[in-house]
């Protein structure tokens, strides 16, 4: 990602080269993005019809999460918006007005991301706006993206980095030395060398923020399986006993995951709980990730950036990580220096960093602790968090007035807080009085047309499986979806 969009937009005297090795696997979980993703790859121009042609993907109108309020119990934090606008409010606190008065049914019937995902709906060409984003095999889009930059002159170069040499004048990196006694000059350094992260940390002492005490899992066994079941336009992340399993479907095969804490279950445990919970049978054994939720205490350090598991790691609950790679990127680009970087760009890179982290941090943390399953030990240790002050902060603004304030330009929106207080059963005790200059029966017809407008529209949708395999015959492909 870092080469293509510096190869798109870097003005004529840059060079990029990248450093990479074949033998080094990558991680190759992150299937599932948010809308954002959109952005990128428009920004580079991609077609999107190519784009999933080549990466074998499918779209996401949201995430399911079964299980997390309670065995049984499903709710979806779908993209877009929930409702429509009345007056100076938000809808979320005409909804809990109509929760009070028994009128207002649970937000998904007010949502047309849910109602078309449930439905296994897609607009096509012609069909209305819908926010969406993309399931798709993230090592056929690197590979995608890699000859994107190579034909647009990133230079790339196969080889394993034994050695990052400093400058003794600046202490900032001057060189990498590879195998072979290849030695590679630059004048900045982006460091995607993963969880080893072996240029902001090994070399530059970036150190770390660790996040384990809010965020215990720290595993996760992954595997493909054959295509079974429904072709779902969204994300499942289901509850199990010490974490969760995510379900990304795939136009050639299903994705796979369970996120769970080895304090509360095994790894062969875990494996097993995997492989009984398939919708086809599996392409090979689970393969193991261990990883520490947290970030750097700095991401960019003197002449060098890090991105992906180099910067730091946030469980894929809210299929971010993708999205932190472009963030990170976009901001990099709006700082990027003319010669060497001075401290104040790099500090305010950072502290925008730390905010962003921070608040998606804290929205993943309302999950667990939200949870309501009762009497199973990883969760009930889950609902004892000490919460940090800032989700505090916005939980007691919630339980008070119905509050939700989206501070500065944090990730998730109100709609997004809204969907997984709602969802999880976070009760607001009011909600704002602005919302009683509407009679009841205005109220009633808001709540009641919004639904029948929204159903109306899902259900002249085409399936997304038919929405996807006509974009993909217009790319010139014989491929259809499963």
């Amino acid at each position: 990602m870092a080469a293509a969009l510096l190869a798109r937009f870097l003005p004529r005297g840059f060079a990029v080269e990248l450093v990479e090795s074949e033998a080094i696997g990558t991680v190759g979980v992150g299937e599932a993005t948010i809308p954002q993703i959109r952005h990128f790859n428009q920004a580079l121009g991609i077609d999107e019809a190519e784009f999933l042609r080549e990466t074998k993907g499918s779209y996401k109108l949201g995430i399911a999460f079964d299980g997390w309020r309670q065995p049984g119990h499903s709710y979806m934090h779908a993209f877009g918006e929930v409702g429509r606008p009345a007056g100076l409010l938000a809808f979320h606190h005409h909804w809990l007005r109509g929760r009070k008065l028994g009128i207002a049914k649970d937000p998904a019937h007010y949502s047309l991301n849910e109602l078309a995902a449930r439905n296994m709906r897609m607009p096509g060409e012609g069909g209305p706006e819908i926010a969406y984003a993309y399931h798709f095999d993230a090592t056929l889009y690197a590979a995608y993206l890699r000859r994107y930059s190579e034909a647009r002159g990133v230079v790339r170069t196969e080889g394993r980095i034994e050695d990052v040499e400093l400058s003794g004048e600046t202490g900032e990196i001057a060189a990498l030395s590879l195998d072979g006694d290849r030695r590679i000059e630059g004048d900045f350094f982006i460091d995607c060398t993963g969880f080893r992260a072996l240029l902001i940390e090994g070399a530059l002492g970036a150190g770390f923020e660790n996040w384990s005490h809010l965020l215990p899992c720290d595993r996760a066994v992954a595997v493909a399986c054959a295509s079974g079941g429904d072709f779902t336009p969204y994300t499942r992340s289901i509850a199990r006993e010490a974490g969760w399993q995510w379900r990304i479907p795939l136009q050639h095969r299903i994705g796979n995951g369970y996120v769970f804490s080895s304090q509360f279950t095994s790894e062969d445990e875990a494996a097993r709980t995997l492989l009984e919970n398939l919708d086809g049978a599996p392409d090979g054994e689970p393969r193991l990730l261990k990883f520490t939720t947290g970030k750097r205490r700095r991401q960019w350090v003197g002449n060098c950036l890090a991105l992906g598991l180099a910067a730091g790691f946030m469980e894929p609950l809210e299929s971010t990580s993708i999205h932190l790679v472009q963030s990170a990127l976009s901001r990099f680009i709006q700082l990027l220096p003319s010669g060497r970087p001075g401290p104040a760009a790099i500090d305010h890179f950072n502290a925008q960093a730390d905010f962003e982290w921070s608040r998606i941090r804290d929205f993943l943390v309302l999950h667990y602790w939200a949870n309501g399953r009762e009497g199973e030990p990883f969760w009930d240790a889950m609902r004892a968090l000490e919460l940090p002050e800032s989700l505090q902060s916005k939980l007691s603004q919630w339980r008070e007035s119905g509050h939700i304030h989206r501070e500065h330009e944090e990730l998730f929106t109100q709609v997004g807080w809204f969907q997984v207080l709602a969802g999880q059963g976070v009760e607001a005790k009011g909600y704002n009085p602005l919302a009683d200059a509407m009679s009841e029966k205005e109220l009633a017809e808001l709540l009641t047309s919004t639904e029948a407008s929204f159903k109306k529209s899902a259900a002249a949708m085409p399936h997304h499986a038919d929405t996807l395999g006509r974009l993909l015959a217009r790319a010139g492909t014989k491929e259809t979806a499963a």
